[in-house]
């Protein structure tokens, strides 16, 4: 019999996406071009480039779309923000990294993350860029806070030569985000889907990114409201505070209404139906763009 619940679910997920967005609307990087694996295989770098009469930046933005590490919102969370940037200039790259619905935990992740900013610095000569930032969204949010904070190398373990290559973002910017392991605001879905239900609660605080914040993470954006129904945005407060005691420069912005998941395009409130332009006004403050 056909689950027809299970059947709606796939195609709003995967096959959607391909349908409102062909690949004529963007160029297709692969991140691991040599692998055997399938899942690996689906891991790529979906690029989409201004349109000529635009005033092209400098900065390219790279965008990590949320989903409970399990799926990824590649329309509202990845191409229409892609868009969005396109508008400002900027070369937009929507990352769709492995997660837990093709069977993927950490540090599947991660080594995407990273082996998409290894790509991107090989062609900042060919785009005339000279700053490489993250975006990410709920659990992509937490994704590119990991891969603003870390000093781990997780490429070279995969025969890469990393030498000389920074691997870390200019900016990040959290939106919405998954942050911390603690009991009473964690997102467990999306803890259980990127360590996998087995997961102890140490190795959950080792990942918890208001407890690994350096002194060097880089200048953050940080957004979510108030009214958010799916990750607490007590989250959010915690990884702002954890920034402001290393003397990050930080910008947070607290929103009293506008939920969860609404990206660039689909604001539900007037307070945040504007907020990508408080991102450029900061990216512009420090000289980003």
């Amino acid at each position: 019999m056909v689950d027809w619940k299970k059947l709606l679910i796939f195609f709003s997920l995967v096959l959607l996406p391909f349908h409102l967005f062909g690949k004529s609307d963007y160029e297709v990087l692969k991140l691991w071009d040599s692998s055997r694996s399938i899942n690996e295989r689906r891991s790529e770098l979906r690029v989409f480039f201004p349109s000529e009469e635009k005033k092209r930046s400098e900065t390219c933005i790279l965008i990590c779309p949320g989903g409970s590490y399990h799926h990824l919102g590649l329309v509202n969370e990845g191409s229409e923000v892609a868009s969005y940037f396109n508008e400002w200039g900027m070369i937009s790259v929507v990352l769709r990294y492995r997660v837990s619905m093709w069977g993927n935990h950490h540090p599947a992740m991660i080594e995407d993350f990273q082996r998409a900013m290894m790509i991107l610095r090989g062609k900042m000569d060919e785009w005339g860029v000279r700053n490489i930032g993250a975006i990410g969204f709920s659990a992509g949010g937490h994704l590119v806070t990991l891969g603003g904070a870390t000093h781990n190398d997780y490429l070279s373990s995969r025969g890469l030569d990393t030498k000389g290559i920074e691997l870390r973002p200019e900016f990040v910017c959290p939106i919405y985000p998954v942050v911390s392991s603690e009991e009473e605001v964690s997102h467990k879905k999306s803890f259980k889907n990127f360590l996998s239900w087995r997961a102890s609660e140490k190795e959950r605080r080792n990942f918890s990114m208001e407890l690994c914040i350096p002194d060097d993470m880089p200048p953050s954006f940080i957004l979510a409201c108030k009214d958010d129904d799916v990750v607490d945005y007590q989250n959010s407060e915690l990884l702002h505070k954890a920034m402001k005691e290393q003397n990050i420069n930080c910008k947070f912005y607290l929103f009293e209404k506008g939920g969860h998941g609404f990206g660039t395009n689909r604001t539900i409130s007037d307070e945040t139906r504007n907020w990508g332009e408080l991102l450029v006004q900061w990216l512009e403050e420090n000289e980003f763009i």
